[in-house]
């Protein structure tokens, strides 16, 4: 499950996981959501992902960072994830499995343009059994 907040000027998401890595995959929808509905899209185009990071909330910034490379240089948006991180050497490493499309300004009706994913309130922490992850993106 993912959902947007409210910010002043641009929009928080928030994506919550019984794991890290499904809280993250529900960032990114949440983020591929802001951009074109997330269910308006097939899962054609596949794409293995990698970064890595000192800290978790980092982690997650680098990824949808990532993301939005990804979106701007090959015009791939992505609506489903399979991820796994790790934990080396006080290191953090996220490896997923994207699955979505090729943009197509004919085909797909956006919403709003994401330039990046920010460190404002961003938060990655465990409540209980589930796991919460947010940051706002700048739009």
């Amino acid at each position: 499950m993912f959902e947007h907040f409210e910010h002043k000027a641009d929009i928080g998401i928030r994506g919550f996981g019984a794991t890290l890595e499904e809280a993250f995959e529900e960032t990114a929808k949440a983020m591929t959501d802001v951009i074109l509905d997330v269910k308006s899209f097939g899962k054609d185009k596949k794409e293995v992902i990698e970064v890595s990071a000192n800290d978790e909330g980092a982690l997650l910034v680098a990824f949808l960072n990532q993301l939005l490379f990804i979106k701007d240089t090959k015009k791939l948006l992505f609506s489903d994830f399979s991820i796994h991180i790790t934990k080396e050497n006080e290191q953090y490493n996220l490896r997923a499995k994207a699955a979505g499309t090729t943009l197509d300004p004919k085909k797909h009706k956006f919403k709003v343009d994401v330039k990046a994913a920010t460190y404002s309130e961003l938060k990655v922490t465990k409540q209980g059994n589930k796991w919460i992850t947010q940051c706002i993106v700048d739009v």
